[in-house]
């Protein structure tokens, strides 16, 4: 499933929103134009698991490990790993940032990609293959969607055979189905031992959504005396 817009105009101009998605494609671009360097900002910028469970157990004293979980939110594997992450961003969120408000909704975002890459590490711990890609932070803001606004209606390509149709899916089903495939893949990838999509990244991250979601509604209804 393909989403294609939501059904709610945001009321507010998303302007972190924006910048989050040309910062981005910003960094990609200097990815795919380091010539022959064209693993450089992976090797030196990606999250590797195994570096921060070497710090944990006090093999090393480096932080490098931490700012790697930071800077690998805005570097991406390929093109359709970018269009995929941007596309969802954009969709999902312009409605999160007006409602969070536009600062809360950057720390938000920064905040969602962080736990997310804490996820992938506790079922990853050893790893040394590079992690990397805005899916986290992405999964966070579509968890906050999944509370903010579950009878919002997505308009959504779906592949039938060689066709496609489009048709309005409400926005419930459509984040609760990609959550459930999330889950599904991510529970199959424990038992093969391979991991080679960050599936528990964006679990995290979407967990982590719901969670700030759900307090952020909490807090709003006790500041209105309810």
């Amino acid at each position: 499933m393909i989403p294609l817009k939501d059904t709610i105009p945001s009321r507010t101009r998303p302007i972190v929103n924006y910048f989050l998605i040309i910062i981005t494609c910003v960094v990609f671009y200097l990815q795919m134009t380091a010539g022959v360097r064209d693993n450089f900002l992976v090797d030196r910028y990606a999250f590797i698991p195994k570096e921060l469970y070497l710090f944990l157990i006090g093999d090393i004293y480096s932080l490098k490990p931490f700012q790697r979980i930071f800077t690998s939110i805005f570097l991406h594997g390929g093109l359709l790993h970018l269009i995929g992450n941007m596309l969802y961003l954009y969709i999902f969120g312009d409605n999160v940032e007006d409602r969070l408000g536009h600062f809360k909704y950057l720390i938000f975002y920064i905040i969602s990609g962080l736990v997310a890459a804490f996820f992938h590490y506790l079922f990853n711990p050893l790893s040394s293959i590079p992690t990397l890609g805005a899916s986290g932070a992405v999964a966070g803001v579509m968890g906050a969607y999944f509370i903010f606004f579950p009878r919002s209606r997505v308009l959504t390509l779906i592949p039938i055979f060689i066709f496609f149709q489009i048709i309005e899916i409400p926005a419930f089903f459509f984040l609760l189905f990609w959550f459930l495939m999330q889950l599904m893949y991510g529970s199959a990838s424990l038992f093969a031992g391979i991991q080679n999509i960050a599936w528990w990244a964006h679990i995290g991250g979407f967990v982590f959504g719901i969670v700030v979601a759900i307090l952020f509604n909490v807090l709003r209804l006790l500041r209105k005396g309810y």
